[in-house]
């Protein structure tokens, strides 16, 4: 090869890389504008909702309920406030994992506000009954609010004693307000329960009675 010949599949070969230079750096400049934009519609969605945790008895009966709240963004049933990783359902129901079973609540303020999922929390569940909901008996039924905002544990807390000074129900609330901790979703097959099991003899007896009652009581709080 001679020299010319050489000097151009050298001139070649710079030019090509100079474009695949050019061509990274784009490609990376455009990942970080994509990244940023993702990081910033997260910051927004932070900041137009909320999430509390609530336990009021069995979550298959519970979270049918939430799901049918105006500005409720989502529900999840999970466990919380217990000391054991990864907890299973079977290990929760022996009471021996210190997890009760709750709902993980993502709502918008906007829609509605904290004071309104307490009035359903408080109204669809016996508030009174401690460790007992109805025939299911345990710690991990109990009454609790696990709060995720200093505000969120000082409306609940002056809401229960609001509802013990007007004599609300029969006997005083015994829901404790507490923070957050050691939360994990349960199993896959827990999730949406009534909506994918409704027709089963629980579902009828225990969770559709619940929901006549709120969307009777509360009508003007649900979705459309």
């Amino acid at each position: 090869m001679n020299k010319n010949k050489r000097y151009s599949l050298l001139t070649v070969l710079v030019a090509l890389f100079g474009v695949l230079i050019t061509t990274m750096n784009t490609n990376c400049q455009t990942t970080e504008k994509k990244e940023q934009k993702k990081k910033e519609e997260g910051q927004m969605t932070d900041k137009l909702t909320e999430e509390i945790y609530f336990g009021n008895g069995c979550f298959w009966c519970t979270e049918a309920v939430f799901q049918e709240i105006k500005g409720v963004v989502s529900v999840e049933s999970g466990y919380a406030g217990g000391s054991v990783k990864n907890p299973t359902y079977r290990a929760v129901c022996t009471g021996e994992t210190g997890h009760a079973e709750v709902l993980r609540v993502l709502y918008a303020p906007a829609e509605v506000s904290f004071e309104e999922l307490l009035e359903v929390f408080f109204f669809t569940h016996d508030p009174t009954t401690l460790n007992r909901q109805g025939n299911d008996v345990g710690t991990q039924y109990r009454s609790v609010i696990f709060y995720t905002r200093p505000e969120q544990k000082q409306k609940a807390e002056a809401y229960i004693a609001k509802l013990n000074s007007e004599r609300a129900f029969p006997q005083p609330v015994v829901t404790t307000v507490e923070a957050y901790s050691n939360y994990y979703p349960a199993e896959d097959y827990h999730q949406n329960y009534y909506k994918l099991n409704g027709h089963e003899p629980y579902c009828q007896v225990m969770i559709k009675p619940k929901l006549e009652k709120l969307r009777k009581d509360f009508a003007d709080k649900l979705a459309k």
